[in-house]
């Protein structure tokens, strides 16, 4: 059982049989009535964040988790295929599920997928990634980084981004996985 004074940023808990994720939690001590703790939780089934109070002391089943290296082999259109690089084990998952990781994600590359009670959760990938850009308008004379603009640019794994105007086809840019963002050229 894990407590309220427990409580890391990242860990799992079992609410009401729902998995969450912690994403932020504040103790809280007011002059007058009992302490509590306000949290932000991630539901780990779909993604959605919601706000919880809870006493403080209250108790909650701690959720075994666990990161494996594994290969994204391919998505078929409705599921995703991963392979277990230590058994060669194969799963395949809702392709739906993982839908904002993989775009980020090329096929042959080895990921850390996220079990919880020993069933794929979550993707978690590095905070940028360098990705070739496939498709864009090309560029026009005299644009510049400091002259502002963006244009859309496909890249390799078939997401859109909007990128500044200097960039062409065939370049490696790096894009931050969390807000799909242009960083810089890689």
């Amino acid at each position: 059982m894990l407590g309220t004074n427990q409580f890391k940023n990242g860990n799992h808990i079992d609410v009401d049989g729902t998995v969450f994720k912690i994403v932020e939690f504040q103790h809280v001590k007011p002059g007058k009535g009992g302490a509590f703790v306000r949290t932000k939780l991630r539901r780990a089934s779909d993604g959605a964040v919601i706000d919880r109070t809870f006493k403080a002391g209250e108790k909650f089943r701690s959720v075994r988790t666990e990161a494996r290296k594994m290969q994204y082999l391919y998505a078929d259109g409705s599921e995703a295929h991963f392979m277990d690089t230590q058994s060669f084990e194969q799963i395949a998952v809702s392709e739906s599920a993982f839908a904002d990781a993989l775009r980020w994600i090329r096929p042959s590359s080895e990921v850390d997928v996220l079990f919880i009670d020993d069933e794929p959760s979550d993707i978690q990938l590095p905070s940028a990634v360098d990705l070739a850009v496939t498709q864009t308008e090309p560029g026009l004379r005299g644009d510049t980084a400091s002259g502002g603009g963006n244009k859309p640019a496909t890249l390799e794994t078939g997401a859109v981004i909007q990128v500044p105007l200097f960039v062409d086809v065939g370049q490696k840019i790096r894009v931050d996985t969390r807000s799909g963002d242009y960083m810089s050229r890689a």
